[in-house]
């Protein structure tokens, strides 16, 4: 596997992106992987590499570049400044920083040798399902497969909601949904899942069960191994279905 760490200029400066790629066999399809609130660590960078060795060109962009932060303190030490401090740098992203940064990553990708220039995909988790499903229905010539795991704002009255924008997108979407989640309660994953049921839209709503919000990463208290395979095998599947 190549790995690198660059700078990659935005419209607001530049974000600090970990990639990575299979060494041979390329051009790579690009995925687009969308961090959650605690930030970059080792912990995302694991699951891209993970997503990578499958024959992909993953780019993880730092969302909190705007704010001049990279990494925040290990989520095991944290206080309540630290939780507060993750809070306000979550609130301050806007819908169109996270698109204009999206479109950064793929112009920058289309000039490298290793990433491949046809159909792309995304996936977001908590935070970051919606960036997900509104980057899908941003650039719906490029993005093919976008997928969001137990997202956050998944039905607001904001226009860029994604139970309205899924419509938008010609891609494939997932919303893979933790049966116990505060911040996206099972009334809230029932009217996403009715928002969907146009036969225009081509999405799929899953309940995995008995399982809580952020079942997929394995230094979280609320890991479920089951669950986050099924989760690996149902992304990788979509994946495969839509960019090969």
């Amino acid at each position: 596997m190549i790995e690198q760490q660059i700078d990659i200029p935005t419209k607001d400066g530049a974000t600090t992106t970990f990639i990575v790629h299979p060494e041979r066999g390329g051009p790579f399809p690009v995925i687009i992987f969308f961090m959650d609130a605690p930030a970059i660590r080792e912990e995302l960078r694991d699951m891209a590499r993970r997503l990578a060795t499958s024959g992909y060109y993953v780019m993880l962009p730092n969302l909190y570049y705007r704010a001049g932060v990279m990494e925040l303190a290990p989520m095991n030490t944290w206080t309540e400044a630290d939780r507060e401090k993750m809070m306000g740098l979550m609130y301050a992203l806007k819908m169109p920083m996270i698109m204009a940064d999206g479109d950064a990553m793929l112009a920058y990708a289309d000039g490298q040798d290793a990433a491949a220039g046809g159909p792309a995909g995304c996936v977001g988790y908590c935070m970051s399902g919606q960036y997900s499903i509104n980057f899908a229905a941003h650039r719906p010539e490029r993005i093919n497969a976008a997928a969001s795991f137990y997202g956050t704002f998944l039905v607001t009255d904001e226009s860029d909601s994604p139970h309205l924008v899924a419509r938008k997108a010609d891609a494939e979407l997932y919303f893979g949904c933790a049966e116990t989640d505060r911040w996206a309660p099972m009334e809230i994953v029932e009217t996403l899942n009715q928002a969907l049921l146009d036969p225009e839209i081509n999405a799929e709503v899953e309940v995995y069960p008995g399982v809580e919000h952020g079942f997929a990463f394995p230094q979280r208290a609320a890991y479920n191994k089951a669950a986050a395979e099924r989760h690996w095998e149902r992304l990788l599947d979509l994946f495969k279905r839509r960019l090969s």
